[in-house]
């Protein structure tokens, strides 16, 4: 049998490269930072190449050590749930899911205990970090995400078709100088989702105002804190009517009777051969018959 490096080598490999840093990789693994650096470099003498650029007090994969990572980490997390589920005494399965924040509190926790009575075994590390379909085999084993279009590579189901709503404070229709009509919206700030950066520009041109230009744009990569700065008055959101309706939040208000379909919409997202495992299947069937909408 062809001599393999130590596990602890890789383990070490896997933790830094995944949080970027030494010394946070140190305390997941409870190691002190010398004893760590010294399992990722005898990992690297292993192989005879370097697997990361080493700035300060970052560290960052190179080319291969990109490569490593992409065919080690998943065997190693397939190890990890192998030894918790014949340490548990049950049939454990495990899916590491990625998932905007948003639509976490919105539309899947309230219907998880249904899947929880369902599939007991069934447990979720859910990873709100962003950026979902980038780590798809790097961490995540399928996840939740708003775009306009899918990679053709991975497989995609989506979850809903929306519109976009302008939201605001319910004191900007109801204050002394009210927001009327859309040219209001020049004297106001519009808050936008980094996820959804055309949000703003295909709203305005789809209702007739395609040179409307407001006090200032400002970007989120928060849906929450974004409807949260819209209830406080700092500016008018362009969200989604899914993220409205289930806001139900006294304090919003649609500014404008509009009907502009939105470009944007959730996808599952996974790798192909993702779908053949066992938690992936369970997670993305319960979610086409709970969570996504009924009339695609």
């Amino acid at each position: 049998m062809r001599r393999l490096p130590p596990l602890t080598a890789i383990e070490a490999f896997v933790q830094v490269a995944r949080l970027g840093s030494i010394k946070a990789a140190a305390e997941e693994l409870a190691l002190s930072s010398p004893a760590l650096s010294r399992r990722v470099q005898s990992l690297e003498r292993f192989i005879a190449k370097p697997l990361f650029e080493r700035r300060h007090q970052a560290l960052k994969l190179n080319d291969d050590g990109e490569r490593l990572l992409g065919l080690i980490a998943p065997a190693l997390d397939a190890m990890t749930d192998a030894v918790e589920a014949m340490t548990s005494g049950t049939e454990l399965l495990r899916l590491r899911l990625g998932v905007l924040p948003l639509f976490a509190t919105q539309r899947l926790l309230p219907k998880l205990p249904e899947l929880k009575r369902r599939h007991p075994e069934l447990h979720l590390d859910v990873d709100t970090a962003g950026h979902g379909m980038a780590r798809l085999g790097d961490g995540l084993d399928a996840a939740i995400v708003i775009a306009r279009d899918i990679d053709p590579g991975l497989y995609a189901r989506r979850l809903d078709r929306n519109r976009v709503h302008v939201i605001g404070a319910r004191a900007l229709i109801e204050g002394p100088n009210p927001v009327k009509e859309p040219l209001d919206l020049s004297r106001l700030t519009a808050l936008v989702h980094r996820d959804m950066p055309e949000t703003f520009t295909a709203w305005r041109a789809a209702a007739g105002f395609p040179d409307l230009e407001p006090a200032a744009i400002d970007h989120f990569d928060s849906g929450n804190l974004m409807l949260e700065a819209a209830a406080q008055g700092l500016g008018v959101a362009f969200m989604l009517e899914s993220h409205f309706e289930a806001a139900r939040d006294e304090r919003l208000v649609q500014l404008f009777d509009l009907t502009v379909e939105s470009h944007y919409s959730y996808w599952f997202v996974c790798r192909p051969r993702a779908l053949s495992q066992r938690p992936v299947k369970i997670f993305h069937d319960w979610l086409v018959e709970s969570v996504a909408a009924k009339d695609l």
